[in-house]
């Protein structure tokens, strides 16, 4: 079956999530470190294929006062060369305090500070996939 995947979109790193086949729970999957778009995308080739994608979900940054800021336009145009690589669907999902939920989440478990460093994006898009799978009940 195929599987909705997440993506959260930063400066130096993509966080990676996806669904399970039935499209009820997000587990994250890893952290892409960014290098050259081209390069990135080439990385993600390899976990659309493993995953059966046929759609993404990726967190949209936002204002606080729900505009869209120059983060947000980054990652829109990210998105189009995403669209245009897999010719796939792909939904915004807002992300605000995405980023500070993964970090709290992660500040009540005892993993090693290094750890939950590297993992905090691919948790951040965990939770923008599971916000999109819920409202999609």
């Amino acid at each position: 079956m195929k599987r909705i995947m997440a993506l959260d979109i930063g400066d130096k790193t993509i966080g990676m999530a996806v669904s399970d086949p039935l499209g009820i729970t997000a587990q994250g999957v890893g952290t892409i470190r960014r290098t050259k778009l081209m390069k990135d995308l080439d990385v993600l080739d390899g976990y659309v294929k493993q995953y059966d994608v046929d759609r993404f979900v990726i967190g949209l940054p936002k204002n606080m006062n729900n505009t869209i800021g120059p983060q947000g336009n980054k990652v829109k145009q990210v998105a189009g060369f995403i669209r245009d690589r897999y010719e796939l669907p792909i939904y915004f999902q807002d992300e605000r305090l995405s980023t500070k939920a993964a970090e709290y989440m992660m500040s009540q478990s005892s993993m090693n500070p290094q750890k939950k460093k590297g993992i905090v994006d691919e948790v951040a898009a965990q939770i923008i996939l599971q916000r999109y799978l819920d409202q999609q009940k």
